[in-house]
């Protein structure tokens, strides 16, 4: 959570169920209908899923919604110790202690002073940049000075982070870090265990953000993780924004990730 409100305008507007890539245009197509139906968000919000089977060979990225960009809030913070530990690599040494301690808070308990330690040694949005084309990331952009949680990035580069971590292919996590951020992920606080684990119908992994707007008072909520149902594993980043309140933008985003999930075991 960015417990620090910020005087950031929202913009409102209606739900779009925008075109996937190319290479998934006719899979997630219809799909996109039943999305928007199924989630009904309201006219002051927007969503966008995006959803990666593992289990499935050759699949790639199914996208409901628009993949503009987003603020991020909160999920940053799998982004900044994905480049923490990137950091600690090229300089042939693991975190310290007290970075450790940092990490474990920042992940389980979402704490925001940790967020802001370690998104300092990485070299604030420098270096989370530097990280992620490493990474794979094409679409994502670090917030300014030491405002992490205003980064913008899209639903599918939400989705090659997650690749990165919890993936079977190349990635310049090596594979004690994967496990590290993807064990922190499982052991997120009890209050803070929403969102994409409403489509898990056994074992998830997850990170949540949330922000209100005090110009606004609208709240962007979002989640990213990775799920288990009917025995796939899938990669799920929903992100939102223009909600009324936050336990409104947690029921989008879980109607969201639900619909969602069922549409691309679906296709």
């Amino acid at each position: 959570m960015l417990n620090r409100t910020l005087s950031v305008v929202a913009t409102a507007v209606t739900l779009l169920a925008g075109a996937a890539p190319a290479a998934m245009a006719a899979e997630a197509g219809s799909g996109t209908t039943a999305f928007r139906t199924a989630v009904q968000a309201p006219d002051t919000a927007r969503v966008t899923a995006a959803v990666l089977d593992l289990d499935r060979t050759g699949a790639e990225p199914a996208v409901y919604g628009d993949d503009t960009p987003y603020d991020t809030a909160s999920i940053v913070k799998v982004d900044i110790l994905a480049a923490m530990l990137l950091h600690a690599r090229d300089h042939r040494r693991d975190l310290t202690a007290r970075e450790s301690a940092e990490a474990q808070v920042m992940i389980r308990n979402s704490d925001n002073t940790a967020a802001t330690a370690l998104w300092r040694a990485i070299g604030e949005a420098p270096g989370l940049t530097s990280a992620n084309k490493r990474l794979g990331l094409t679409s994502t952009q670090g917030g300014p000075g030491g405002l992490w949680g205003l980064t913008r990035t899209t639903a599918t580069d939400q989705i090659r982070l997650l690749g990165a971590i919890f993936g079977t292919g190349a990635t310049p996590l090596d594979t004690a870090s994967r496990n590290r951020i993807g064990t922190l992920m499982t052991e997120i606080s009890t209050g803070q265990s929403w969102g994409v684990s409403a489509a898990a119908d056994s074992g998830w992994a997850l990170k949540n953000g949330w922000l209100m707007r005090t110009t606004t008072g609208r709240w962007d909520i979002n989640s990213i993780g990775r799920v288990t149902n009917g025995g796939h594993r899938y990669l799920v980043a929903v992100l939102s924004n223009g909600n009324a309140s936050m336990p409104d933008g947690v029921n989008l985003v879980e109607r969201a990730v639900r619909t969602a999930v069922s549409e691309t075991a679906a296709g």
